[in-house]
């Protein structure tokens, strides 16, 4: 059964078996293997976004209790008020990324004592424009870099990379195609 996750949801409830964690996100993911032990469906979960269009290409995205600007920069069109959906997507993947890291440092037991991110990416407006058709409209290429300090000898933080590269949700995306279903509403 998928359930949906709600922007005041996410924190599953410690018990006394998940308890035995030092810390806060050792907890969470004791917590969370116990559930979904318990319930494969409790692993399940569907993440929901709305977009409303405003001004001239430009956006407010709800997310739960959320909402985010969207904008393009002149030369797409915009206003540059915010910024353009795939300098979220460079976002949505550091702050993934990070995520993930601190995830598996914790699970793998391995210190980190500081994670910053970079990334950037190349993107050839023929494609989106429909100037070529045989240029993607997406990215061509997106590098990251993570800069993670710590006492870890550097294999243990290349285990750890591998072990993120493997389990994080936004490059997941990137990687490997998902399905995406889209439909027209007229009203």
């Amino acid at each position: 059964m998928l359930r949906t996750i709600a922007a005041t949801e996410g924190v599953l409830p410690v018990t006394s078996q998940t308890a035995k964690s030092s810390t806060a996100l050792g907890q969470v993911i004791a917590a969370t293997q116990e559930a979904v032990t318990a319930d494969r469906a409790n692993g399940r979960v569907v993440f929901q976004a709305s977009a409303t269009a405003h001004d001239a290409v430009a956006s407010t995205v709800s997310l739960g209790r959320y909402q985010v600007e969207v904008d393009e920069p002149p030369p797409l069109g915009g206003e540059s008020k915010a910024p353009n959906p795939v300098e979220y997507y460079l976002a949505s993947l550091l702050s993934c990324q990070i995520v993930t890291w601190r995830f598996w440092a914790e699970k793998l037991g391995i210190a980190v004592d500081d994670i910053t991110a970079y990334a950037e990416g190349d993107l050839d407006v023929r494609g989106f424009f429909g100037f070529d058709d045989n240029v993607r409209s997406g990215f061509q290429e997106v590098r990251v870099v993570i800069n993670v300090t710590g006492p870890e000898t550097p294999e243990r933080y290349r285990e750890l990379q591998q072990a993120v590269d493997q389990h994080c949700p936004v490059l997941d995306l990137t990687r490997n195609a998902t399905p995406v279903a889209t439909r027209v509403q007229l009203n």
